[in-house]
């Protein structure tokens, strides 16, 4: 086990894009950052409104997936003083839980001496978020599409469009995980399911290639998105009209309650803007917006021993 201490930076992401359901993910420059330091006794320190309401003690994400990576590499498992800050809203659907997991997970695995690979860690922060979209985002940068193997997670990356980035409309109310999961139904028509093999595939094409305009068509979607159109009032006016204010694809960012648009940033985007917030303000829903510049870099390390600072991605 190594001394010192050892920060991370890790972005945030959007996972689906539609189709892709747990299988495409997307990452932005929106970034959580966790560092880690071997001490004599716990501490838990989270900075700044995003993480509020979190425990600050050994029952902290972070703290638990440390220890796990200690206790897997057959190391006893040390006091730790964590630090945390994040600009990514707490359960809004930009990979909140995946940033603080790869961030655990890599950084843990630095003070032990990396014991683990990469792809070992991939799959470890897979079975901890339960699907490798935002979580493989978040390690690699750019665009993951990944799937989910007994012992292993194949995926393949690649860069994202130059001229892509994000709007990104965040409503004022919280929406987990499971409560998004559990509108789903259990069984699917065949026609949805072409439906969805076919959008997936020529959504991941066109994101590979650069072809935007076939986003508005590809990113359509049957499997997920109907269904959780309750949960997220004005979520359907937005996915049938945001190609008319220039996106050029909308989806709700993985399970939600995000929106997100897809744009030309060469091209202007205030009326996409002024139609997303307006549209949720018609339902008394109130938001922040945001532009999300994709990150290509994933994670980053950098390391603090006896004064001397060492930094890599």
């Amino acid at each position: 086990m190594q001394n010192g201490k050892v920060k991370v930076k890790v972005p945030a992401s959007t996972a689906n894009l539609g189709p892709g359901f747990d299988t495409i993910g997307m990452a932005f420059q929106l970034y959580t950052t966790i560092t880690l330091e071997v001490a004599d006794t716990t501490v838990v320190r989270l900075h700044g409104p995003n993480l509020s309401g979190l425990p600050t003690d050994k029952s902290n994400l972070i703290y638990q997936i440390a220890a796990r990576v200690f206790e897997k590499a057959g190391l006893a498992v040390p006091e730790i003083i964590i630090d945390v800050t994040s600009d990514i809203p707490l359960t809004r659907g930009l990979g909140s839980s995946a940033s603080a997991i790869v961030g655990a997970l890599v950084a843990a695995n630095e003070l032990a001496g990396k014991p683990f690979t990469t792809d070992e860690l991939y799959y470890m922060a897979t079975e901890e978020e339960g699907h490798p979209d935002n979580v493989g985002a978040s390690f690699f940068g750019g665009v993951i599409v990944a799937l989910m193997e007994k012992d292993h997670v194949p995926y393949v990356r690649f860069p994202v469009p130059e001229h892509l980035e994000a709007i990104a409309v965040i409503p004022e109310f919280m929406l987990s995980t499971e409560k998004a999961r559990d509108v789903l139904p259990s069984m699917y028509s065949r026609q949805d399911v072409v439906y969805t093999a076919s959008h997936t595939g020529v959504l991941v094409g066109a994101l590979a290639t650069g072809n935007l305009s076939l986003l508005r068509t590809a990113m359509k979607d049957v499997f997920h998105q109907p269904y959780r159109v309750p949960l997220v009032p004005g979520l359907d006016t937005i996915l049938a009209e945001a190609h008319g204010y220039g996106a050029v694809g909308a989806a709700l960012s993985g399970a939600g309650p995000t929106i997100i648009a897809l744009v030309d940033k060469r091209k202007p985007t205030d009326a996409l803007q002024a139609f997303m917030v307006g549209t949720l303000a018609e339902y008394g829903i109130g938001c922040t917006i945001m532009r999300l510049v994709p990150d290509e870099t994933g994670v980053q390390v950098e390391h603090f021993f006896s004064g001397v600072t060492e930094q890599r991605s």
